[in-house]
């Protein structure tokens, strides 16, 4: 079986939970005997293809004038939008987008007729217009490439597959990792990102959502048919080498490694620490991430003086993540709406205890972690100063979460969905 998978980010260059599921989900599928084709707006190089095959869009040349997205969409007209859409990264990040795309690095080359996009593969202000773009490229792709079936993820790349279910006739998985809802808030959704999330959804032969809770929101929000929409939980990629506990203060540690966004809860984790430090002063707290909230979080931990107990690392990947978990004797992740949350199992999988939002999916397959209510800060505060100060709760949480996530493999996931495939195609 072979599948042509269009994604945005992959490892080891990703901002968020998206591209680390990628891989796991790419590296399950090869190990169920599936050849994965991954598509991606700007690979460089040094990506993981031992078990699937990557193409870089940023080099695949298409002629406008025979297109085959141009023959299948007679209709499209493109609209620019003046959106600040940024939803996996950083200012340092944003501005570096914007400082590029006013230096021209983004206009596209040509040779013959023929052109190649310059994608960048962030999240900036080009981002609709990448969008689009991706989409004239699956569809090229797609008439040269050889599979059974086309998988999309998020909305980033939901008129790629479409695009490519129309010129080959082949069936379309979407994929929901996140929905506008998660992103923004019941009150303040693009509309534009909806639509695109609606129109990929409703195209699809099969939607699959990373937990119940986004299942759920696609069946009432989007008004997707529910026998069209499975549940397909995430799980974690084992870590082959042993996490080293090394501190180097004599402080408990209590993490909170993620998006600095409405979504993901920062500002209750600032306020359960505040409840924390009334009970026990010798507590730091580290806020590991980045995102457009960060002067807001830094202005209130300035309010509430507990600086001098808060660290601020900014967005870690790789090695640092795993030396963060490392240092930490509690991981807290306060989402007010996170479809699934990969970070939790990461931090288990190290051997730190965590508190969760019961507003999680990741809530759903989890027995051995404390969940709260993410407004409830009296009982998050009291949920990290119980594994704190209870030697005997911690050991039991730790021991029984490693067994616990060690069971929860990506193979397992792409078994499910292999079967998915077959029933399509």
């Amino acid at each position: 079986m072979r599948v042509l998978m269009f994604g945005w980010e992959f490892p080891p260059h990703i901002a968020g939970g998206l591209g680390t599921a990628c891989y796991g989900l790419t590296k399950g599928l090869a190990q169920n005997d599936v050849d994965v084709t991954f598509v991606m707006p700007k690979a460089s190089g040094d990506e993981d293809q031992s078990m699937i095959k990557i193409i870089n869009a940023s080099e695949v040349e298409i002629d406008p004038r025979f297109s085959a997205y141009f023959r299948h969409f007679h209709d499209v007209s493109y609209i620019q939008v003046n959106s600040q859409l940024i939803p996996y990264v950083g200012l340092d990040d944003y501005f570096n987008v914007v400082n590029q795309i006013e230096s021209g690095i983004f206009e596209h080359s040509s040779s013959n007729g023929k052109i190649k996009y310059q994608f960048s593969g962030k999240y900036g202000e080009s981002l609709m217009r990448e969008v689009e773009h991706y989409a004239q490229i699956a569809a090229e792709i797609a008439q040269n490439e050889q599979f059974d079936i086309i998988h999309a993820h998020d909305w980033l790349t939901y008129k790629a597959g479409v695009a490519a279910k129309k010129v080959s006739g082949k069936p379309l998985v979407v994929h929901i990792h996140a929905t506008e809802y998660d992103r923004s808030g019941e009150n303040n959704i693009n509309d534009i990102v909806y639509g695109l999330e609606k129109y990929g959804m409703s195209e699809a032969d099969k939607v699959c959502a990373v937990s119940d809770l986004t299942r759920k929101i696609v069946i009432e929000k989007y008004h997707i048919p529910a026998e069209k929409v499975v549940t397909l939980h995430n799980a974690v990629i084992p870590n082959d080498k042993t996490v080293s506990r090394e501190k180097h203060v004599k402080e408990k540690i209590v993490t909170f490694l993620g998006r600095v966004t409405f979504q993901k809860g920062p500002d209750y984790f600032v306020e359960t620490a505040r409840k924390v430090l009334e009970k026990d002063p010798n507590v730091r707290f580290v806020l590991a991430g980045d995102g457009d909230m960060m002067p807001h979080i830094i202005e209130r931990v300035a309010e509430l003086h507990i600086a001098d107990r808060f660290h601020f690392t900014g967005f870690l990947r790789g090695e640092d993540i795993d030396k963060m978990f490392g240092m930490s004797d509690v991981y807290v992740m306060p989402s007010i709406s996170e479809p699934f949350g990969i970070s939790p199992l990461e931090a288990m999988r190290a051997n730190v205890p965590v508190v969760i939002s019961k507003q999680s999916g990741v809530a759903e397959v989890l027995q051995h972690a404390i969940k709260v209510d993410f407004w409830d800060i009296n009982a998050t505060a009291d949920a990290i100063y119980g594994l704190l100060h209870y030697p005997a709760l911690s050991k039991l949480f730790v021991q029984k979460g490693k067994e616990e996530v060690d069971n929860l493999k990506w193979e397992y996931v792409a078994r499910k969905l292999k079967n998915i495939y077959q029933s399509l195609i």
